[in-house]
């Protein structure tokens, strides 16, 4: 019998928006994530080889935003199940140890754990 489950890739559409760094225009949203990358989910196909300047704001309460500054190549992009919409698969470039601080907690997040006895 299985202790507890653990959700190997998680599934975040629609939670976290992410931008353009450059830019700070929003280009989509986190599809899932994991300690080297993050797929997105955008209206607009990703060029596939180049490298983007990636920035995601993650709300940590009263109304203010932590962000975490991403460059990223994309491995790979094809279309969504949902209609037009794009799937693409981004291999991170020294993520800083925010990103993976949030890795981490959205894992706790997402996860099934047992519940503990004095629960």
């Amino acid at each position: 019998m299985f202790t507890h489950r653990r959700i190997e890739r998680h599934q975040l559409p629609y939670f976290l928006k992410v931008f353009n760094r450059v830019t700070d225009k929003p280009i989509g949203f986190l599809g899932n994530v994991s300690e080297d990358g993050l797929m997105l989910i955008s209206q607009l196909p990703m060029m596939i080889g180049a490298d983007f300047d990636l920035r995601l704001k993650i709300p940590v309460g009263d109304g203010r935003q932590q962000v975490i500054d991403l460059r990223g190549c994309c491995l790979w992009c094809h279309e969504d199940a949902n209609p037009l919409h794009y799937d693409a698969g981004f291999s991170l470039h020294r993520a800083p140890p925010e990103y993976g601080q949030l890795v981490e907690a959205l894992k706790q997040y997402f996860s099934f754990l047992p519940l503990s006895a004095s629960a």
